[in-house]
């Protein structure tokens, strides 16, 4: 098996392989996007690098997006592989501009699987989507051999409507832009691993797995001129920052004392030597508005319960660099770089 040197453009061949170890997330993902997706499937819609693909047919905009879910355990605090489903691809609508109408299901299932674990994933799955204001109107299901799923694997697809003709991603990023995440860091992440590792903490810590779209409209309503929105999922804030960074080509500056992270996740991620800027969450965005808009921006989205805990947490600088920059709490500065693999595979 070859050893993959990710900084260097080097072409993949049919004799690599791809490593659990590089699990979505890092820089392995992103190369397999450039390198084999892109060039195979290059569309304008694609090219876009969003959270989902931006359409238009008979006179309407609409968003279309698809993601898989394989997290183990199915089941943890706060959530299971049902709502998880259900809420990941009705943000990556809002994070769109979206909103969010209707999905898909499709299930992979191993065999021997106990039908009451598939009730309650299902029963999960209907109430998060009565949460989010959506219906799941089609699906598909397959039964797979023992030990080939883990359990159960869940895809979902699901379509939103644009409303307002906005013009919603990273390229719509401008220097002087303000960044906001809608609450503290981490505590998806930290909840699967204490299921998976069975690790106790002082405090119990929840997924914070939750529909965005709420928040995401208040903006709108509110007249604030949001230029681009990402989910903090698969690699955390840092991924989705770098992503950003790179497609707009530029500098983005953060400061770590105004991050916000619970102290029960900060102490478990000191513990198990994990940096909470790369930890999955599930409930959690990134908004990038105008610096006049910022402070009411915050307001907004603290009067909700979802996004109470909202924070303005950084900038757009004007240089064309293209990353992700941190301002320690005793003044230091380094870079936020991709990471080269996955912190915590298998997590959604």
């Amino acid at each position: 098996m070859r050893e993959i040197d990710l900084t260097c453009p080097v072409p993949l061949t049919a004799g690599d392989r791809i490593l659990l170890a590089h699990g979505g997330g890092g820089k392995l993902t992103n190369q397999l996007i450039e390198r084999v997706f892109l060039p195979a499937f290059s569309n304008p819609a694609l090219e876009a690098r969003h959270d989902g693909a931006v359409l238009s047919a008979g006179g309407c905009r609409m968003a279309f997006t698809t993601d898989a879910y394989v997290v183990r355990p199915i089941v943890f605090p706060g959530g299971n592989i049902g709502d998880l489903a259900v809420n990941g691809t009705v943000n990556d609508l809002a994070m769109c501009g979206a909103r969010p109408l209707y999905l898909s299901a499709a299930f992979i299932l191993e065999e021997g699987l106990p039908i009451a674990t598939l009730r309650e994933v299902v029963e999960s799955m209907r109430k998060a989507a009565d949460a989010a204001g959506v219906d799941i109107v089609t699906g598909d299901t397959k039964v797979v051999d023992r030990g080939a799923a883990d359990q159960m694997f869940i895809t979902t697809a699901g379509v939103g409507v644009i409303d307002e003709d906005r013009a919603i991603g990273p390229q719509s990023v401008q220097a002087g832009d303000a960044v906001i995440v809608s609450g503290d860091l981490g505590a998806h992440g930290i909840a699967v691993l204490s299921v998976r590792e069975g690790l106790e903490f002082e405090a119990p810590v929840e997924s914070d797995t939750a529909p965005l779209w709420t928040p995401v409209e208040a903006l709108f309503q509110a007249g604030i001129e949001v230029h681009c929105l990402r989910d903090l999922t698969r690699g955390g804030l840092a991924s989705a920052l770098n992503e950003i960074a790179s497609a707009r080509g530029v500098r983005i500056a953060l400061e770590e004392a105004a991050i916000p992270v619970r102290e029960v996740v900060k102490a478990a991620c000191e513990i198990l030597g994990l940096d909470p800027l790369y930890v999955a969450n599930e409930g959690r965005f990134c908004a990038f508005v105008p610096a006049r808009d910022a402070g009411r921006a915050v307001d907004v989205l603290r009067s909700l319960p979802v996004t109470r805990g909202a924070a303005l947490v950084g900038r757009v600088a004007g240089d064309e660099t293209g990353i992700v920059v941190l301002e320690s709490r005793i003044g230091g500065t380094r870079v936020v770089d991709m990471l080269s693999g996955e912190q915590l595979p298998r997590i959604c």
